[in-house]
């Protein structure tokens, strides 16, 4: 394939916003052609797209609200977020061809990036490069930040992690048990319950779907109450956990993907508890925190090469599946960090 040729880009395009639960119908595959060439008049970077990350905050995009601190999806247009690429031309003096970057890219075989704002080089290739759109990328900055910045954990502290299967929670509850606390996770299925246990550590993990009463149930396995409760849920199980709390807790809301899909959230009716117990609740946005992402990496990648933490990933082939592997991580179908493979380096 000669440099500076244009061929064709398979694009995943967002047909239009969204009301309610999102369908794979709000998304569309379709071709467009690209250069492989950057235009000589720019500084530009092209790259060619490896693998793409499914997050929960990319419903908010779905959404025509532009007060928030991301833009929504543009109908008619490639849907982005955080993915894996390989540099293929560049006039950017940051990245040069052959480069592997992470950060905000296309849903698409190929991107042109005018702006080089949120790419980060990739510097250790001795980990899947697929870690980078989970573990070693934004989800795992974002149990970095939450955990260790917003909760200041201590050694033997109680922790309480709401949809802890998932790209963030897995983590953070493991790198709860490294510093001594004892960790107890909810996830959606038999199966999740078991690989929260099982796999990452945790002291214990319940479904919460077989669960009628949250309070009865968090009381269960808190008789002494929270100390940090790590928050990616909301509604109801955010009411039980604050009856739930001790003196003087935290709480880092991360997410509340119950309430994503909602026309009109639930309302928390006891939020007093937070006077009452002196608790700390703070929402973050990881992006805040990326000043930081290289005593991340000083942290995490021990621990990965040690195999004191483990990862596991959900892995869809194919472009054409993202928008399957997207919604599926709204009804709980994913197991872990949902990713979808572009193409092989």
């Amino acid at each position: 394939m000669a440099d500076g040729q244009a061929v064709i880009n398979k694009q995943v395009i967002f047909r239009d916003f969204v009301s309610g639960f999102p369908k794979e119908s709000d998304m569309y595959v379709t071709t467009s052609t690209i250069s492989l060439k950057v235009p000589e008049d720019s500084d530009a970077i092209l790259v060619k797209n490896l693998y793409l990350s499914c997050d929960p905050y990319m419903r908010n995009r779905m959404r025509n609200i532009h007060d928030s601190y991301v833009e929504p999806f543009k109908p008619g247009s490639p849907i982005t977020g955080y993915g894996v690429a390989k540099v293929l031309d560049s006039r950017h003096p940051d990245f040069k061809k052959g480069d592997l970057i992470w950060g905000i890219t296309g849903w698409e075989e190929y991107s042109l990036f005018t702006s080089s704002q949120r790419l980060f080089k990739v510097q250790h290739t001795d980990v899947p490069l697929s870690y980078y759109t989970g573990i070693l990328g934004m989800p795992g900055m974002t149990a970095y930040a939450g955990f260790y910045e917003i909760c200041s954990p201590k050694k033997g502290e109680y922790v309480f992690i709401s949809a802890a299967s998932g790209a963030v929670g897995q983590l953070v509850g493991q790198f709860a048990k490294l510093l001594g606390c004892y960790v107890v996770g909810s996830a959606g299925t038999k199966e999740k319950v078991d690989l929260l246990k099982n796999k990452f550590g945790f002291d214990e993990a319940f479904n919460y779907k077989e669960e009628q009463d949250y309070d009865a149930c968090l009381k269960r396995y808190f008789p002494k109450g929270i100390d940090i409760y790590f928050e990616n849920v909301g509604g109801k199980m955010l009411e039980a956990v604050l009856d739930n709390m001790r003196l003087h807790g935290r709480i880092a809301a991360c997410g509340m993907i119950s309430q994503y899909n909602l026309e009109e959230g639930e309302g928390v009716r006891n939020l007093s508890s937070i006077i009452t117990k002196r608790i700390r609740m703070e929402g973050f946005i990881v992006i805040d925190y990326y000043h930081l992402y290289p005593k991340f990496l000083d942290l995490i990648l021990p621990y990965i090469r040690e195999g004191k933490i483990r990862y596991v990933e959900d892995i869809a082939e194919g472009l054409e599946n993202a928008p399957t592997a997207l919604i599926g991580l709204y009804s709980g179908r994913n197991v872990g960090k949902q990713l979808v493979v572009v193409a092989k380096e």
